[in-house]
């Protein structure tokens, strides 16, 4: 029988796309069998990869924020599982980190879903994760299908990447943070308090 600590050391000993990953691989994903909110981004970048620790950097920040979680609890793994679309750091492209590696979500994520039973709320967090993971309710562009939140949950709950770089795109969409982020720290605070 397979257990979380069992599938995520195997895991972290992947070494399935090693020849494409300058920085070589570390895979990072935390969660247990307990959790009951999953956190779905792209693939770690330069800092998380040093660190090991998912959404240690500015992205992280404003994540919790939007989710009005502090680090403590946005650690806590009995609560909150974290699982990017690509396991490792991809590298870097010419705008910015290279899309995450094809071969990690089809092989990993199914393994890890079906060991955590009480995954109530997905957080699918950038268009690689609402691509996967919504399929045909995918609206062709991240903005639309964010716009469109209602219509994927209630298990999914599509967010755009919380860079810094996506500044500008907040400022133009003043809807997310008005609409999705009060229903988003609403559903968040009844998970992690039931």
């Amino acid at each position: 029988m397979n257990s979380i600590p069992d599938l995520f050391a195997r895991i972290r000993a992947c070494r399935l796309c090693e020849a494409h990953l300058p920085l070589g691989p570390r895979p990072v994903i935390r969660g247990s069998e307990h959790s009951r909110l999953l956190i779905i981004g792209q693939a770690p970048g330069t800092k998380v990869h040093a660190s090991g620790i998912p959404w240690d950097d500015a992205s992280g920040a404003r994540l919790r924020d939007w989710l009005a979680l502090d680090k403590a609890m946005f650690y806590d793994e009995r609560h909150i599982a974290i699982m990017p679309m690509g396991l490792c750091y991809p590298g870097r492209g010419r705008s910015g980190d290279l899309p995450p590696r094809p071969e990690c979500a089809p092989l990993w994520h199914p393994q890890v879903l079906e060991l955590m039973p009480r995954v109530e709320l997905v957080l699918l967090v950038g268009q690689y994760a609402q691509q996967h993971y919504l399929g045909a309710n995918y609206r062709g562009t991240l903005t639309e299908t964010v716009r469109h939140w209602r219509d994927v949950g209630p298990r999914f709950l599509p967010l755009p990447h919380p860079s810094p770089r996506n500044t500008l795109w907040l400022k133009k969409n003043p809807w997310f943070e008005a609409e999705v982020i009060p229903s988003l720290r609403e559903r968040v605070a009844q998970l992690l308090v039931t």
